[in-house]
């Protein structure tokens, strides 16, 4: 279903009494530039460690020194193939390479080797989740028009108070990919979907540690809108987006501004833009009315690349087999949620969401096999509207919660015995994340958190509660069922959030009957 974005304001739209309000349709596409996990860069040998002391990882062909000449990084390429496969790509029997050129003082050579004319692969198709909040979860597909390998170039360090520039050439010459996606989206939501699903498939794959805050996956932006019927619009291009989250309000913003310009009478204009996280605004950087001339060539040290796509090959040291390659890749994000939801019995949501999280999803696992007796709903509640909801207060991923699969295991035996509550439970996260050396058992005795099942105590705290709610019980026995969550919930207070709530419904219900 397509997502038309209405304009507030209609300063711009024809004042006829009988035109139809046309809507406007914003269209997204990106390219994706993900660093390839690798030892070495993608046509040397020096090193790709992220942090190594400025300028220790040049080789003679970084810094372009004379003589020097490219040598073809072969694990780069097997990981690039990989992900073309993991993407439903059209691998290519050849592919070839060029020199794009441009004068920045962190590319020495003066040029870029890239894959212009020929591709590594073409043609590949993303179908992912859209997760929206407060929407329903739909299916997005996305083509993937090419994926290609590159160079990246090296990074300059501006000092504003010595006043002048420095040139960091650790990052010359690190291998991307770069991935061209067609303009097939509409939201700032579908492209952060779009960006976490590829994520989780380069992780999988090992092809990229997609961290973005070490530049390891970065994402630029072409937004424009148009009325519906008419030709696309003038498209914009936003920059140094930083972080999946970041994509969303971006593009967003970005979609807006242009809405609002619109609007106001104003012309898009084709330029850059960058995004100013701080301010969560995007902020023009240079125009691009002028066509940039890359002066594209062939790269005359590097031979084409050739590639066997023959089935049931295998691979050389002359010539890699894709065939070969095909088998080693592993099972993709979507097919462990559709296997969640057969073996588990989960629903897409629930789904969705553990797979989105790839350490959710190693807790889920870990705990279903060891807790047996405790009900899989249990669990994914407890994860998901718990642990989770808990980490997103904290801003804190899930990977980086202090809290053991070991400890969550224990929390979730105590309060599947019933010697804890729900309360309980929650209050132990914090706890846990808190003081990560200490046990579950340490910590509920420490805080006394230990439910309390007494009968003869629920009762005191049951009688005490009818007597604190005179108004709830006259309704309740008027026959209005929903008054005795008032009374539980005096039951819930009184007993500083530890009587067993299903007790104490019980009891309520016996002394309430009584009375009438």
């Amino acid at each position: 279903m397509r997502n038309y974005i209405v304009v507030r304001r209609l300063a711009t739209q024809p004042k006829l009494a009988n035109a139809p309000k046309r809507k406007w349709k914003s269209v997204v596409g990106l390219e994706v530039h993900a660093q390839i996990a690798s030892v070495s860069k993608l046509f040397s040998g020096s090193g790709t460690a992220f942090g190594a002391p400025l300028n220790t990882g040049v080789a003679y062909f970084d810094a372009s020194i004379p003589g020097t000449l490219p040598v073809l990084n072969r694990k780069c390429v097997e990981s690039g193939i990989k992900t073309a496969l993991a993407l439903g790509c059209r691998v290519n029997e050849v592919s070839m390479f060029d020199r794009k050129h441009y004068f920045y003082a962190d590319l020495p050579n003066g040029y870029q080797i890239t894959q212009q004319r020929a591709a590594l692969a073409n043609n590949g198709l993303m179908t992912f989740p859209v997760i929206t909040p407060g929407k329903k979860v739909y299916y997005k597909s996305v083509n993937l028009l090419q994926l290609q390998l590159e160079q990246d170039s090296g990074k300059s360090l501006h000092d504003d108070y010595l006043k002048r520039s420095l040139v960091d050439l650790n990052r010359a010459g690190l291998p991307l990919m770069e991935l061209v996606f067609a303009p097939d989206l509409e939201t700032g939501e579908e492209a952060a979907s779009l960006v976490k699903e590829l994520m989780l498939i380069l992780r999988r794959l090992q092809t990229c540690s997609c961290k973005m805050e070490e530049g390891a996956l970065r994402v630029d932006a072409n937004i424009s809108i148009h009325q519906e019927g008419d030709p696309l619009g003038v498209r914009t291009e936003v920059k140094n987006i930083g972080s999946v989250r970041s994509i969303s309000q971006a593009i967003s913003y970005e979609i807006n501004r242009q809405l609002e310009l619109v609007a106001d009478g104003g012309v898009v204009t084709n330029e850059t833009r960058n995004w100013d996280a701080e301010n969560r605004r995007t902020v023009a950087m240079r125009d691009k009315e002028v066509l940039q001339d890359y002066r594209f060539m062939p790269e005359p040290n590097l031979p084409p690349l050739h590639l066997n796509l023959k089935p049931g090959c295998r691979s050389t040291k002359e010539l890699i087999s894709v065939a070969e390659l095909s088998e080693q890749i592993p099972e993709l994000p979507e097919h462990t949620r559709q296997r969640l939801m057969e073996h588990y019995k989960l629903n897409a949501e629930t789904a969705i969401i553990l797979v989105n999280e790839p350490v959710l999803l190693e807790h889920f696992v870990n705990i279903s096999k060891s807790l047996a007796g405790v009900p899989t709903k249990v669990i994914t509640n407890f994860l998901i509207n718990d642990l989770l909801t808990y980490c997103n207060k904290l801003n804190l991923d899930v990977d980086d919660c202090a809290i053991s699969a070991e400890a969550l295991k224990d929390v979730l035996q105590a309060l599947h015995a019933e010697q804890i509550n729900l309360q309980a439970a929650r209050q132990l996260i914090q706890l846990l994340h808190n003081n990560p050396s200490q046990t579950v058992s340490q910590l509920v005795t420490e805080n006394n958190l230990q439910q309390i099942c007494d009968l003869a105590s629920i009762e005191a705290y049951c009688q005490q509660a009818i007597a604190n709610q005179p108004k709830a019980v006259q309704q309740y026995q008027k026959g209005k069922s929903k008054a005795l969550f008032a009374i539980v919930g005096e039951v819930a207070k009184l007993s500083a959030q530890k009587a067993n709530m299903k007790l104490a419904v019980e009891c309520l219900e016996k002394l309430l009957k009584k009375q009438q």
